[in-house]
């Protein structure tokens, strides 16, 4: 039960972190709450994994540092997809 509300957390933390990316990006958002949204839950997702390899955080619940956690991965997958989408 305690990892089902842990992931519930990161999902609700992702669709904030996924707003917030999106916001804190420069240039014009090229794409839409159809494509930053689940990259933020992606990034959400994978960060907290992440952090929690490393011993430093961990799917527990709301707090800054998890949603500084899912907002800098979203970024970071953000960035990513704006790359490959890149049209020469």
């Amino acid at each position: 039960m305690l990892l089902f509300l842990g992931l519930i957390s990161w999902l609700v933390i992702g669709l904030a972190a996924g707003l917030l990316a999106n916001l804190m990006l420069p240039g014009e958002p090229r794409m839409g709450c159809v494509v930053t949204v689940p990259a933020g839950l992606f990034g959400a997702v994978a960060g907290g994994l992440l952090a929690t390899v490393l011993g430093f955080g961990g799917l527990a619940g709301y707090d800054v540092r998890s949603l500084a956690t899912a907002t800098l991965a979203a970024v970071l997958v953000l960035l990513l997809l704006r790359y490959a989408t890149l049209r020469p």
